[in-house]
């Protein structure tokens, strides 16, 4: 029997993303009028196949898939993916995939690349389990940016038409503008709390892999500071009114910045790089 790798069923998950980016321009193109279930559909099969090659590497490893950049990055996906799964049965929010199917592309495209799929001497020690709870909350937290920057793209078009072209803003299928700030709040909140989870969970980690809660590595101090941004996006649009355009603005120059950044500084960590042995207790 043939053995489909991993890295090819995702690789077919990120053809069937594409396939959908691709009418993802078509409905651009009319203007969000018509409810088009095809790109739903494609991204459901995207998801199936992405889900398996994410349990095929799982199961190979015999532990969480999220030991290097390729997994970390297929990992992200997939929690995009998996979102947009369940906010797509609602039909208002179905256009989101026009949205995510471009990015689920671009992440797709990064991932395959050869160089990031490599594992640096012995597999992780996972012996305690806030490693890999800690590294999943951290990627959920960035999955959950990243639908919470695309809802807000969706209310930068919404509230472009209505400035400017009332009539596309009417004829549109988009959802209400108030309800996409309302998705848009929930899912930056739902991130941070991802965020913060992940953070404490590392620091029981680095407690009993190095006996501290704190080490200044770039990947922490990234983190810390990711942490901060997305802090002051959501006290700001509740404490000071700093929402609308501000707040839209504010979520997706903010995951486009993460997105740009979060590969480099990975790589820059040497903790994150070179596996930490717990030691046996």
């Amino acid at each position: 029997m043939i053995v489909i790798q991993d890295r090819l069923l995702f690789g077919f998950a990120v053809a069937v993303y594409a396939a959908a980016a691709i009418f993802a321009v078509l409905i651009w193109r009319r203007g969000f009028r018509q409810d088009n279930r095809a790109i739903y559909v494609l991204m459901l099969a995207g998801l199936v196949l992405h889900t398996a090659a994410m349990f095929r590497r799982g199961f190979s490893l015999e532990r969480c898939p999220i030991t290097n950049l390729f997994e970390a990055t297929m990992f992200v996906a997939w929690t995009i993916s998996a979102s947009y799964a369940v906010l797509g049965g609602f039909s208002r929010l179905r256009f989101l995939g026009a949205f995510a199917s471009p990015v689920l592309l671009v992440l797709g495209v990064f991932a395959l690349m050869p160089a990031l799929d490599r594992h640096r001497g012995s597999q992780p020690d996972f012996s305690s389990n806030w490693g890999p709870i800690h590294a999943a909350l951290v990627l959920l937290a960035y999955g959950a940016f990243g639908l919470g920057s695309m809802a807000s793209g969706m209310y930068l078009r919404q509230e472009h038409n209505l400035r400017f072209n009332t009539s596309r803003a009417l004829f549109a299928l988009l959802p209400p503008i108030a309800r996409l700030e309302v998705t848009s709040i929930r899912l930056l909140c739902a991130g941070l709390a991802f965020l913060s989870a992940g953070l404490m969970t590392g620091s029981f980690y680095l407690l009993q892999a190095r006996g501290k809660w704190f080490v200044p590595d770039p990947f922490v101090i990234y983190s810390l500071v990711t942490w901060s941004v997305y802090s002051a996006l959501l006290i700001g649009a509740w404490r000071f009114q700093q929402r609308g355009r501000r707040l839209a603005w504010g979520a997706v120059i903010g995951f486009a910045i993460l997105m740009l950044t979060f590969w480099g500084v990975y790589m820059l960590s040497e903790m994150h790089n070179r596996n930490l042995v717990i030691p046996s207790l």
